[in-house]
């Protein structure tokens, strides 16, 4: 394919399963406003595995094997990283320091002190990086947050999050899984983080957690399963499950307003037909038919997210899943496992720098933080 002027040239960074799954598929359909020229990876095999993959999907891709090499030879405008968690802080700063939009896999860094090293990085460049929350995208999930925030539904009042999945000892395997300082936590941070982000999304901000969290099956630093009862700044309370204990897998989201209920269930990803609502007994039926969803279907996907992040790269415009929206979603974590380890309730804006949890999910807690 011949190579467009106008286009975006973006780099990714990690050729593993997740760039080749889901952020390759979502650079070719975009293939109009981005082009992928640069790969890098640690891993030559990988590498070059990824490189002919990407030119059978039409992006013929230089391969690196160091970050610093490709930013210095190709000045990226888009960096996609896939790499695993601890390394995701370096490289989004390294990437914004060369001038380039980044769109990086969750969780964006291990902590709020990392997270505000990466704003600093986006001030003093003035480009900006955005975590993938895939699922605050696609056509249902617009269509919830415009009736939500219109308050069509009347006023939300009860919420439910549930992320039930299941991970046996094998998923725990990989060395940098279950440890605090390589993936920043349980399925707090590496599994729930998509759902709860989406309640947040949709109900706004939250200024209140209380919580618990267990190692009941894997040997892990981190915890297996946590819950949580949260405070809206709108007064809807919600509970908040994360679990990788749960046979029968499954994603849910439930929030109960005023004039209806709308649910999501799905697992890895929704479609309209994942969403229902159920008006209250008041509501007359011509009013609740106009909540169906949209007639275009638009999955939630990475394909939908770097759409949004090409829009505002257009626009100028800081994009979603990042700055302050995102960091809310990282500091609802934090606040959960401080929550949880304390035996205390966690306000929004709590935590700060010279609390432990600011610079350590464990928060240096005796029976959570690792073995010294």
């Amino acid at each position: 394919m011949p190579r467009q002027p106008d286009r975006l040239r973006a780099a990714v960074v990690g050729t593993g399963a997740i760039v080749g799954g889901s952020h390759l598929p979502a650079l070719t359909a975009h293939s109009d406003r981005v082009e992928l020229v640069a790969a890098v990876d640690v891993d030559p095999g990988r590498l070059d595995a990824f490189r002919a993959t990407a030119a059978a999907a039409g992006s013929e891709v230089t391969g690196y094997e160091d970050l610093g090499a490709m930013l210095d030879a190709v000045r990226p405008d888009l960096v996609l990283i896939g790499t695993p968690p601890s390394l995701h802080r370096a490289q989004t700063v390294a990437a914004l320091r060369a001038g380039a939009w980044v769109l990086c896999e969750k969780p964006l860094c291990l902590t709020l002190a990392e997270y505000d090293e990466i704003a600093a990085a986006e001030r003093a460049s003035g480009a900006y990086a955005s975590v993938v929350f895939q699922h605050r995208y696609g056509s249902g999930a617009t269509h919830a947050a415009g009736l939500l925030a219109s308050g069509e539904l009347g006023a939300p009042l009860v919420a439910h999050c549930q992320t039930t999945w299941h991970r046996d000892s094998a998923y725990y395997a990989v060395p940098w899984r279950g440890r605090w300082s390589t993936e920043g936590g349980g399925p707090t941070m590496g599994h729930g983080i998509h759902q709860y982000d989406l309640l947040l999304h949709l109900l706004g901000e939250w200024t209140e957690v209380r919580a618990m969290a267990s190692r009941l099956v894997h040997d892990t630093e981190s915890e297996d399963v946590s819950t949580a009862l949260v405070r809206f700044a709108n007064g809807a309370l919600a509970t908040v499950v994360n679990s990788v204990l749960s046979p029968d897998e499954v994603s849910r989201i439930r929030v109960d307003c005023a004039d209806a209920t709308v649910e999501l269930t799905h697992l890895y990803g929704h479609t309209n037909q994942d969403w229902a609502y159920t008006p209250a007994p008041h509501v007359a039926p011509e009013r609740a038919r106009a909540w169906r969803s949209p007639a275009t279907d638009v999955p939630s996907s990475h394909t939908a997210q770097l759409g949004a992040v090409l829009d505002a790269r257009a626009a100028g415009v800081r994009p979603p899943g990042s700055g302050p929206s995102a960091r809310s979603t990282l500091e609802f974590a934090a606040a959960l496992y401080k929550a949880a380890f304390t035996g205390h309730p966690v306000h929004a804006g709590e935590i700060t720098p010279g609390d432990p949890y600011y610079t350590a999910m464990h928060g240096d807690h005796p029976d959570w933080s690792p073995q010294r």
